[in-house]
């Protein structure tokens, strides 16, 4: 089963949604082979290499009060620690570009190391508050999954994959994603947002069933 991730690192409905499809695809095991490929989504393509506080930024693009902010937060790291995933985001944590980010991701799915990386940037964002926009940050990650330290900070440092990391977020927009997490199963079924396991796991049931 092909399955395309369509994410981005910054995005906590992201890593919520990756939990559910995964542990999904361990109870289907038996049944589905699954070939996931983490597809690039910006959802601040324009945000400045120093980031922004969230509280301010949620303000800004959501209209939300801080109360609001700090509700949903507390709501999401509640559902994270139900997946097994801890969250520490809080009122000082900051929202990063990301852009660099996918471009490691896209080299480390030519090394078949994407899901270990893509997971490694998840923690080091959400769990020990790194800034994703820091090239010490995304090597470390790199090299915590096996890749080379060397190649990596030279990508980071250069334009090196940025065309393609353009190309496949154009492509996915022009197949009418404009809100992550989105998995697109099969190039056919489209399940979208932080679903349960239990969401998933009867939608991989019914379209392996069709096959």
């Amino acid at each position: 089963m092909k399955i395309d991730f369509v994410s981005d690192i910054s995005c906590p409905w992201c890593i919520i949604g990756l939990r559910g499809l995964e542990q999904a695809l361990s109870r289907t095991g038996d049944l589905i082979d699954a070939d996931i490929t983490f597809q690039p989504f910006e959802l601040n393509p324009n945000m400045g290499k120093d980031g922004q506080n969230i509280v301010e930024h949620i303000a800004e693009k959501y209209g939300s009060t801080p109360e609001q902010s700090a509700a949903n937060r507390a709501m999401i790291r509640e559902r994270a620690a139900d997946l097994g995933f801890t969250m520490q985001m809080s009122d000082t944590s900051r929202i990063y570009n990301t852009f660099d980010a996918h471009r490691l991701l896209h080299w480390a799915h030519l090394e078949g190391k994407q899901a270990a990386l893509k997971n490694a940037l998840f923690s080091a964002y959400f769990t020990d508050q790194q800034a994703m926009s820091e090239h010490g940050v995304l090597t470390a990650a790199a090299v915590s999954v096996g890749l080379d330290p060397t190649r990596a900070a030279a990508i980071l440092a250069s334009d090196e994959f940025a065309d393609d990391v353009r190309t496949a977020e154009r492509l996915w927009q022009s197949r009418g994603i404009s809100a992550v997490p989105a998995v697109v199963i099969n190039d056919r079924y489209l399940i979208s947002g932080g679903q349960p396991s239990e969401a998933f796991e009867s939608a991989l049931r019914d379209i392996a069933a069709e096959a």
